[in-house]
């Protein structure tokens, strides 16, 4: 069988060593000018650089008068991104100069009272007066600052700037540190050793010396307490801990901080190479820890009375469950095969620990700062806790205890509270679905919406009646902003679009300062995300922008068909993406490739823009040639409810594989498909997977191209690994029947591998071993091409260019003429 030209030395291209080393096909360019000039479409365009489709609409917010919306375009030809504005009503949108820019406002908080509003600009806060308009600017210079927020009276503004809290009292224009926080020991505190002791005892003069300095520094103290305007002293946390984060309350009265043990050893960080630089020398990059190499440290929590100057350490021992085993099981029954083996050490190092380790998440106050709320995690994922903060004892008191036997989905897990300041709210699945849940501090929890659907993004009006949330109700695949009211109610529909979804916008959906409105950014399958406003209860809706090019305008384009594909392995469909160009004759077997997106939990089947818009677009072309193409949401993907999220606990690509080939069976029966002629590519996840399909269900496909692919899960990272497979020092059993480094074997169809050589996300090097294991199993056709400047999100339209060419010459051979010809 002749290997397709697919492996040439450009990006580094590797053949195996017995093969012949094939070159790019000269007449490429000229087919694809050929095909655009009649109308067809062509590769180099759809992996061009994406500005010649337009820029999406990013980062969308209102200007502190409510009357006009701000939002960002990417520039052509750069990274730059513009700021513009538009009138909410409508007109045409406004790109501001840098004189503009020295005058817009950032995207606000108000006081209670609205009567100002703080923002950031270009890095530095303002405030401005909201009646009058007046700004004054009370920071200059460099400084990462976020979450601006101000206390119930208004009188003061606080902020984060890098890892310190800065604070200004508003009346006086005084900003300094809310605290200064060491990784020490008190002096103070460090007791007279024997000489020391004895020295005191016999020499009064020293004894006197010692009384006025520890008068002087009670003195300094009730200084501190009585005078605001002083700089109080520093917080000496312990010289045995590393200071990971700090919330301030918005009255300045508390701090919690979260800690972790200094020195703790975080693994050994495997490294990328640059090859091509500046500098023209290999320049290693360190990446981020193998999974299990080692695990994240236990952090744990201090409180501090800024007013008091005391702190107070904040225990998670009453946290429910937190000294269970929740891998009891698992844990006993590997510790006695590594005793039966041998590995003493290693059973013993495995030994559950009495108290769980924690990692500390969100930490949010109430609008006057009486209340905290903290989320925590089991460091082994198998447990959240909202807890808030008992101020007068010390100590958490536990609001919501989430158990989940697989991992616990912090995709939907944020946490609020309600203005009245007395009302928690959060997102759950504990029902079986991502749902909004409401509690009272000394009340029961209760869910504000049903189950079926998936609801996050979770905003409060300003006015306390309403929540704003995004959802799928209507179907999986349809994304709309809703409302429910607060106190309990109906769950209605605002927007009308389907397509209010994006994997790469921060936030879909913006409330007016005064809530009678929304910024909404929506999409469809080939419009990247636009703006639009639309009254609060989903009236008068109307587009503000259409930032796509006439030249892309002009493409025409296959709309998908929304199938469900019935499952041969239970009562369920798993819902897809079909593409059938029009004229697609019934007469005759067709092709057919099917596309597997990747990221593991994510949805592509959607009526939003796609996250992958060139697959999309390349899919577009191979319908075009006559391929029928299915992109499906295989178990595990996002939009589906907990059960679907966790099919593949400890057993990651066989649920999605028996889904892909049921997709495969519904395509042979319902499109006159040929079973001998279907391939299958993806990228990340989806390059997994396609390599799960040819390793595992050799013969089923007529080849594969998988994208920077996880070829074995015990080099991939913690956060996301360990949540579905767990620790492999526990549980090496499902990483051997997840990783399809263990089937290489089993390759018997033709397969490309793509890598960027500088992903830090998914290592080169689990492609490079994959291939190694080939060599070594005598193996035959199969191809890597390696990457030099691109990381795991390509950047570079030609790498674009020539992957994609790579996988269409492959599709072409081995799938379009069925013969490898």
């Amino acid at each position: 069988m002749r290997r397709p030209a697919i492996a040439g030395l450009v990006v580094l291209s590797l053949t195996l060593a017995a093969g012949s080393v094939g070159a790019a096909s000269p007449s490429d360019a000229p087919a694809a000018d050929r095909a655009a000039s009649q109308g067809k479409l062509a590769l180099e365009q759809i992996m061009a650089d994406p500005d010649w489709i337009g820029p999406p609409v990013e980062d969308a917010y209102w200007s502190i008068d409510g009357r006009s919306v701000y939002y960002k375009l990417k520039r052509k030809g750069s990274s730059i991104r513009d700021l513009y504005r538009v009138d909410a009503s409508g007109g045409t949108p406004v790109k501001l100069d840098d004189a503009q820019l020295a005058l817009a406002d950032g995207e606000a908080v108000f006081d209670r009272a609205h009567r100002n509003a703080a923002f950031l600009r270009h890095g530095d806060v303002f405030v401005r007066d909201v009646a009058s308009g007046a700004a004054r600017q009370l920071t200059r210079g460099d400084g990462d600052r976020s979450g601006l927020q101000f206390s119930a009276d208004g009188r003061l503004l606080s902020w984060r700037d890098g890892d310190d809290w800065m604070l200004c009292d508003l009346s006086t224009g005084t900003v300094g540190p809310a605290a200064d926080l060491k990784a020490d020991s008190d002096p103070a505190d460090k007791q007279p050793d024997q000489m020391q002791r004895l020295q005191l005892s016999l020499f009064s003069t020293l004894r006197d010396a010692k009384a006025d300095k520890d008068a002087k520094r009670q003195r300094e103290r009730q200084l501190d307490q009585e005078d605001p305007s002083r700089a109080s002293e520093p917080f000496h946390l312990g010289d045995g801990v590393k200071i990971d984060a700090g919330s301030l309350s918005p009255d300045a009265r508390w701090m919690v901080v979260t800690t972790s043990p200094k020195g703790h050893d975080g693994g050994r960080q495997p490294t990328v190479t640059h090859y091509v630089n500046e500098s023209g020398y290999p320049d290693p990059e360190k990446a981020r820890v193998y999974v299990g190499h080692n695990p994240p440290a236990a952090q744990s929590l201090v409180l501090l009375d800024l007013r008091a100057h005391k702190q107070y350490p904040l225990p998670i021992d009453g946290l429910p469950g937190i000294h269970d085993d929740p891998l009891k099981t698992l844990r006993n029954q590997r510790i006695a095969q590594l005793k039966k083996e041998g590995h003493d050490d290693e059973a013993d190092a495995l030994k559950a620990p009495k108290t769980r380790p924690v990692s500390v998440g969100t930490v949010v106050w109430n609008d006057d700062g009486s209340h905290a709320a903290i989320e925590l995690q089991a460091n082994d994922h198998k447990d959240r806790w909202i807890a808030t903060v008992d101020f007068d004892n010390h100590r958490l008191v536990t609001q919501d205890r989430l158990t989940d036997p697989a991992w616990i989905n912090w995709s939907f897990n944020d946490v609020g509270w309600l203005h009245d300041g007395r009302t928690l709210w959060f997102e759950s699945e504990a029902g079986g679905w991502a749902q909004l849940y409401v509690k009272p501090l000394d009340g029961k929890a209760r869910a504000l919406t049903g189950g079926g659907y998936e609801v996050s993004n979770p905003v409060v009006s300003p006015d306390d009646k309403w929540f704003y949330v995004l959802a799928n109700k209507q179907a999986p695949y349809a994304y709309d902003v809703y409302r429910v009211p607060t106190a309990g109610g109906e769950l209605q529909r605002v927007t009308q679009y389907e397509g209010v979804a994006c994997a790469e916008c921060s936030e879909l959906f913006a409330l007016s300062p005064d809530g009678s409105k929304l910024a909404v950014l929506h999409s469809s399958a080939y419009v990247p995300p636009q703006l639009a406003v639309v009254n609060g209860d989903g009236s008068n809706p109307h587009d503000l922008t259409d930032t796509r090019t006439p030249e892309y305008k002009a493409m025409h384009w296959i709309e998908p068909q929304f199938v469900k594909v019935p499952s041969s392995h239970g009562k369920f469909g798993i819902w897809a993406k079909y593409y059938q160009a029009p004229g697609y004759d019934a007469s005759r077997a067709h092709p057919a490739v099917l596309f597997v997106h990747g990221a593991g939990y994510l949805q592509d089947v959607s009526k939003g823009w796609s996250y992958y818009f060139r697959e999309q677009m390349f899919n577009n072309l191979l319908a075009q040639e006559g391929y029928a193409v299915l992109d499906m949401d295989y178990r595990a993907s996002a939009g589906y409810g907990r059960d679907w999220r966790t099919a593949i606990y400890r057993h990651m690509g066989h649920p999605e594989l028996e889904d892909l080939l049921d997709g495969k069976a519904w395509l042979v029966e319902n499109h006159d498909v040929d079973p001998k002629r279907v391939g299958i590519y993806g990228g990340s996840y989806g390059g997994f997977m396609t390599l799960i399909a040819l390793l595992r269900a050799p013969g089923e496909f007529a080849a594969g191209s998988a994208q920077r692919s996880v070829t074995d899960w015990t080099s991939y990272d913690d956060g996301y690994t360990s949540d579905i497979l767990n620790d492999p020092q526990i549980d090496p059993e499902a990483y051997k029947t997840s990783s399809p480094i263990e089937y290489a074997q089993n390759l018997r169809d033709p397969l490309l591998m793509n890598h960027g050589l500088i992903d830090d996300n998914v290592m080169p090097g689990d492609t490079i071993r994959l291939y190694q294991r080939f060599i070594e199993l005598h193996k035959d056709n199969f191809w890597m091409s390696l990457y030099p400047m691109e990381r795991h999100d390509f950047k570079y339209a030609d790498d674009w260019y020539d992957e994609y060419r790579r996988i269409h010459e492959l599709f072409t051979q081995y799938v379009l003429h069925g013969d490898g010809k």
